[in-house]
Formats: structure tokens, C-alpha cells, sequence
């Protein structure tokens, strides 16, 4: 799961070096890449998704028998969350003031006081030319996140089965009155998208696992492949119709991210049989680890190594593969360092204050099982 976490992170990453890497065309340095892709690399958010929805049922429910389990299930998520979101929404909101004209329309939420606080609380808010983005655009996949992790407190207490149940119908209500009821205001018709049903197909995979679902490797390779060539389908099919709205997305992309979820779903490794994997397979794990500062972080990076390139004139030597090669490899140096040095010891801090009881304030044992979601959940 972790793997998979680190690709999620990849494809996005490597989504926005495709863009940096137009934008070095448009500069006049270096000729511009076929905007036909292997993949919808965006899907690494549905991926996500999915994800996530597998790893609060999954790790989140053992909260509902404890005291004041909602409380603690929210503190762990604002402690996971919240920190490094806020360093660099505050970071942009820096660049927003210094240099609006290199932010476009996000610069304009400075404006905008209600908008600007609504970004920093998860909370969807029009920008002034329409779309529901925060001032760091990036959290958008966070409002749903967000969004998300509420409701699933809300129906803890009901059991596991209860709780994903009560979730799942709660989202596929909201889709339902999104379709059915035009003129919503914008955070319900933002929480009405479609997108939300990764969640509760991630929920249902927890589900089935905690059941016993193990499929067998050949089963799980299976799983893997037909995921992959479901997103390359994807890929075909929205090159033709241009973009994946509404109820396509989860089709056509959200339904491989599940099977590739799926195919995850084997016998959890403890920390020892982890250092047995092979290097580029400890390497993803690590990454999968500081996959949240890939995502938040990796944009910075890219656009840092892309002026860097410009200014040095290294673009037509690298050629547009070269350079999204090397604004990769910057975002990935760039979110290790940050996971290492400023989200863990965040992260640490904030449960500890947050819920001073916990157990999970500690760092795990090296000997310690690797839960499927993850050591940083």
C-alpha cells in the first residue's frame, strides 16, 4: 500500500513536470511534448482516494470502541494534515503578496478575506473567476479529504460495518441530490461530485479485508495488470472526449485505482521482512512514507529545477524527457527532506498536544508490523 501511495504521488508529480515542460516549450526552449499520455497521470488523486478511504476505515474504526473515539480520530487527522497544508498555503499566500503576477487568478483570494480563511479550513470557496479551488490549489483533493474524515466520525460508533454503510450511503446520497438538484450552494454541490464514491470504494475494500480478503499473488498480479491497462484505456477514451466530468471519472479512472488498490491487499510485512524487499522497492516504501510532502511540496521543486534549466540554458540539450526527468528527481529530494525535517517532528508534536494519551505518539518500534495503510496514518 505504501508503494502504491508513492506512485499515486509520482503520477501527479509527474502530471505537473508534463505542464513545467510546456511551459519551457512556449519559452521557445526545447520543442513541445505530444499531449497524448501513456496514462491519465492526474489519476494518481483518484488513487488517492481510494486510498484513503481504505486506510480510515481500516485504521480509523479502532477508534469507535474507545473512549471519545471521534475526537481522537479527528486530532490524529488534524495532526496528520494540517501542519504541513498550512506551511505551504502560508508559503504561497508569501508569494501571492510579493509577486501576484506569477499566480494569476489564485492571487486574487487575497482579496477576498472569506475565501482566503475558507482555504486554510478545508472549506470549498469559489476564486473570483469561478473555480472552487483554494489559494494553494493543490487542497482541493484536501476539501474532499476533509469532508471525508467528518463524516466517517460521525458514523463511528456504529461498528465497522455500520460505520461504512452509513458512509457510503451518505455519499452516494450527496451524488444523487448533486444530480438530481440544480442551483446547490458551492460547498454542496463541490461534496456532490462523483469523485467521492473512490472513498467508499476504498471503504468496501477495507471491509473485505478485515473479512479475510486475501487473494492469492497470481490473483493480486492480475489485479495489477488489469488495473493498468484500465487507466491506459482511460487514457484513450478521455483523449477523445477531453476532459472526465461527472460520473466518468470514477468509471473510467476510479475503477482501475480500485483494482490496483486491490491488488495491494495481500499479507501485511513487518518491519523485518520490509528490509528484506529489494532496494527499488524499499525506495518506494520510503517514498510512499513522504508521499503527502510529494504532493504538497513537488510543485515548488519542479518550477525551481524548470527556471533553473531556462536560466542556465540546459533546456535544448536536455530535451523535454531531460528536464522532466530532472524536475522529478527535485521534487522527490525535496519531499524526503521535508517529511524527514519538517512534517514527521509537525506531525509528532501536534498528536502529542492534540492526544497526550495516545500510544501512536510514539514512534513505532522497528519491530513493529506495517499496517496495509501506512506508519504515517
Amino acid at each position: 500500500m505504501q508503494i502504491l501511495r508513492a506512485v499515486a504521488a509520482l503520477m501527479v508529480a509527474w502530471h505537473h513536470a508534463r505542464n513545467e515542460a510546456g511551459l519551457l516549450a512556449d519559452r521557445g526552449a526545447g520543442p513541445a511534448l505530444d499531449p497524448a499520455t501513456l496514462l491519465p497521470w492526474w489519476g494518481g488523486v483518484d488513487l488517492f482516494f481510494v486510498i484513503s478511504g481504505f486506510v480510515i476505515v481500516h485504521a480509523g474504526a479502532r477508534l469507535a470502541v474507545r473512549p471519545g473515539g471521534r475526537a481522537r480520530f479527528l486530532a490524529h487527522r488534524v495532526a496528520r494534515v494540517v501542519p504541513l497544508y498550512w506551511l505551504v498555503s502560508l508559503l504561497y499566500l508569501a508569494l501571492a503578496l510579493a509577486r501576484p503576477d506569477l499566480l494569476g487568478a489564485a492571487a486574487a483570494l487575497v482579496r477576498d478575506p472569506l475565501a482566503l480563511v475558507a482555504s486554510f479550513l478545508f472549506w470549498p470557496a469559489a476564486r473570483p473567476d469561478g473555480t472552487v479551488q483554494p489559494l494553494y490549489g493543490l487542497g482541493w483533493t484536501l476539501n474532499y479529504e476533509a469532508f471525508f474524515y467528518v463524516l466517517f466520525a460521525a458514523c463511528l460508533g456504529l461498528g465497522r460495518r455500520g460505520a461504512v454503510a452509513w458512509l457510503c450511503g451518505i455519499l452516494a446520497g450527496s451524488v444523487a441530490v448533486g444530480a438530481l438538484v440544480p442551483g446547490l450552494p458551492v460547498p454542496l454541490r463541490f461534496w456532490s461530485d462523483p469523485v467521492v464514491l473512490e472513498f467508499a470504494a476504498g471503504a468496501g475494500l477495507a471491509l473485505a479485508w478485515r473479512a479475510g480478503f486475501r487473494p492469492a499473488l497470481p490473483v493480486r498480479a492480475a489485479l495489477a495488470v488489469l488495473g493498468v491497462l484500465g487507466l491506459i484505456l482511460a487514457a484513450r477514451v478521455l483523449a477523445g472526449l477531453g476532459e472526465a466530468d461527472g460520473i466518468l471519472r470514477p468509471l473510467l479512472v476510479g475503477g482501475p485505482a480500485v483494482l490496483l488498490v486491490a491488488s495491494a491487499l495481500g499479507p501485511t510485512r513487518d518491519a523485518a521482512q520490509v528490509a528484506r524487499l529489494p532496494s527499488p522497492a524499499r525506495g518506494l516504501v520510503a517514498l510512499g512514507d513522504a508521499s503527502y510532502a510529494l504532493y504538497l511540496v513537488h510543485p515548488f521543486a519542479l518550477r525551481l529545477v524548470r527556471e533553473g534549466v531556462l536560466r542556465l540554458g540546459l533546456a535544448p540539450t536536455l530535451h523535454p524527457w531531460g528536464s522532466m526527468a530532472l524536475m522529478l528527481a527535485g521534487g522527490i529530494a525535496a519531499a524526503l527532506v521535508v517529511h524527514r525535517c519538517v512534517e514527521r517532528p509537525l506531525t509528532r508534536a501536534l498528536r502529542r498536544r492534540l492526544d497526550p494519551g495516545a500510544p501512536q505518539n510514539r514512534v513505532r518500534a522497528a519491530s513493529a508490523p506495517v499496517p496495509p495503510g501506512g506508519r504515517a496514518d
